[in-house]
């Protein structure tokens, strides 16, 4: 921190070149600088032609989500490209398809095993009716033994 004298202190006489108050300089504006960032070219992007770069996310119905898996998948089973390629193709980041990707199986998972759980019970209803068609085709046929036996003891 600074010490100034204060006004009772200053003997010294005032000149006419200490009342004349420097402006300061205003800092210039480096002009290379900003003829560099005009014509600057914009970088290129990894997007497709003829695709927009857009400030948010797409959204992907899943109609959309499904064709675009599909045709990565057959892009890569012909051999005609790498995932990598494929997936850039698509317009898609690699996580995202991994994302669908594993979305698509658990969807998958859930509704076979709601089928399965379906399936089961029709299967589970199935074999209670053939216990009960069983159980009724024992219980004559025991019914008849039964009669037989007695018949032959003489107790009927």
């Amino acid at each position: 921190m600074r010490n100034y004298p204060m006004a009772e202190e200053n003997t010294a006489p005032a000149t006419v070149e200490d009342a004349t108050v420097k402006a300061p300089e205003r800092k210039k504006r480096n002009v290379l600088k900003r003829q560099k960032t005009a014509s600057e070219t914009p970088r290129l992007t990894n997007t497709p032609a003829g695709k927009a770069v857009s400030g948010k996310a797409r959204k992907y119905s899943a109609t959309e989500k499904l064709d675009k898996l599909k045709s990565i998948e057959a892009q890569v089973a012909n051999g005609a490209s790498t995932l990598k390629d494929a997936v850039k193709s698509a317009g898609i980041s690699e996580q995202t398809y991994y994302n669908w990707k594993n979305s698509v199986k658990s969807d998958n998972q859930t509704a076979n095993e709601v089928a399965s759980a379906g399936e089961e019970f029709a299967e589970l209803v199935q074999l209670e009716a053939e216990n009960h068609k069983l159980r009724k085709l024992l219980s004559e046929k025991l019914r008849a033994e039964n009669s037989d036996l007695r018949k032959k003891l003489g107790l009927d």
